[in-house]
C-alpha cells in the first residue's frame, strides 16, 4: 500500500513557476516503485506528465520537456514537480501517482493506469 498527499498548487500568471509536492508513505522501499505526476483538465482525458524510477531515471510528456522537472527526496519521502514557464494549457488538476512496475517509464505508467493516486492539487495559469 502507498499513500499520497499532494500540495503546492495554486494560481499563477503565464510564464510563472510552481512547485508541487507529494508526501509519500507506506511501502516506499521497493526498487520497483515507480512515481509520477498526472494531470486532467476539464473536459479532457487524464494525461501523464512525468515519471521517475527508484534509480532516479526520468521520463516526460513532450509538451513539458525542458519546462518541468520531476525529482524525489528519499530522506523526506517526498516527490516534487518543478514547473517553470507555465502556459494556460498547463491548467489542470495535478495528481501524484505510484505503482510497482518492472519498467518505469511514463508511457508504461500511463498505459497501466497507476494503482495509487492522491486527491490532486489544482494548478491554474492565467494570461
Amino acid at each position: 500500500q502507498v499513500q499520497l498527499v499532494e500540495s503546492g498548487g495554486g494560481s499563477v500568471q503565464v510564464g510563472g513557476s510552481l512547485r508541487l509536492s507529494c508526501a509519500v508513505s507506506g511501502d516506499t522501499y521497493s526498487s520497483s516503485l515507480c512515481m509520477g505526476w498526472f494531470r486532467q483538465a476539464p473536459g479532457k482525458e487524464r494525461e501523464g506528465v512525468a515519471a521517475i524510477a527508484s534509480d532516479g531515471s526520468t521520463s516526460y510528456e513532450g509538451s513539458v520537456k525542458g519546462r518541468f522537472t520531476i525529482s524525489q527526496d528519499n530522506a523526506k519521502n517526498t516527490l516534487y514537480l518543478q514547473m517553470n514557464s507555465l502556459k494556460p494549457e498547463d491548467t489542470a488538476m495535478y495528481y501524484c501517482a505510484a505503482d510497482f512496475l518492472v519498467w518505469c517509464q511514463l508511457a508504461t505508467m500511463t498505459s497501466s493506469s497507476p494503482k495509487y493516486r492522491g486527491q490532486g492539487t489544482q494548478v491554474t495559469v492565467s494570461s
